[in-house]
């Protein structure tokens, strides 16, 4: 049984169909990318995933457990972590409160304490300006932040949406270095992003997605060295 299953979603915003019928799964322990054009739907299908969005028709299981229709915050305490696009830290808010943020659905105050040395200890910068407003971040420190939190609480599974964007390449590097710290500290990875050569150097697996249809999946190295892909999303 695989960790994340979504099978034949369709998501509608009013007439239009962004999702358009795809299935697809992640097992645990992988890296899975999602690469595709601006537009593709990618973005939709981590908010579907993580109930911020209703699909029209089609299911999505998470460990066996039908959370199509579960409320976003209920998904979070069953194990599975949201980094949306553009960071979305909370501004007016200090490092430290953003991150605590991270761990409220969690009851276990002494281990949520030992997570955030854990993270103070991989994002340095973060415990150097916990008492820093979020907002006064770097675009980098931002990120960092917004991987923290969701390492707050604690997840199983981590949805990751355009990490390394409006990123100098110096962070991008950085940025892949931290999911590559998660993905060894057991937590599988969906992972969106524009950055396919990147996304396809760390990734276990791939999908492909142009216009709300998955077209194309396999084995991440086996679609770098794909001609069509090449020339779509890698500039060779």
């Amino acid at each position: 049984m695989a960790m994340l299953e979504i099978k034949d979603v369709q998501v509608h915003y009013g007439m239009i169909q962004a999702i358009k019928g795809i299935s697809f799964d992640v097992e645990q322990g992988e890296i899975v990318a999602l690469i595709g054009a601006n537009g593709a739907g990618k973005t939709t299908i981590l908010h579907t995933i993580s109930g911020l969005i209703s699909p029209t028709t089609g299911s999505i299981l998470f460990e066996g457990t039908d959370i199509t229709k579960i409320q976003p915050h209920k998904i979070v305490g069953m194990g599975m972590a949201h980094v949306p696009e553009g960071r979305r830290v909370f501004s007016d808010m200090t490092v430290l409160q953003n991150l605590k943020m991270g761990a409220y659905t969690r009851n276990d105050a002494a281990e949520s304490a030992e997570t955030l040395k854990m993270i103070y200890k991989h994002f340095p910068r973060l415990e150097e300006r916990k008492n820093q407003r979020a907002g006064t971040l770097s675009g980098g420190e931002q990120q960092m932040l917004a991987m923290g939190r969701a390492l707050m609480s604690k997840p199983k599974l981590i949805l990751m949406d355009e990490p390394s964007m409006g990123l100098s390449p110096l962070l991008v590097k950085e940025v892949f270095k931290i999911i590559e710290f998660c993905h060894e500290e057991g937590i599988t990875i969906l992972l969106v992003e524009q950055n396919a050569k990147m996304a396809l150097g760390i990734a276990d697996r791939a999908y492909v997605l142009e216009t709300g249809q998955i077209t194309m999946s396999g084995k991440a190295s086996d679609l770098m060295e794909d001609e069509a892909v090449k020339k779509a999303y890698l500039g060779m």
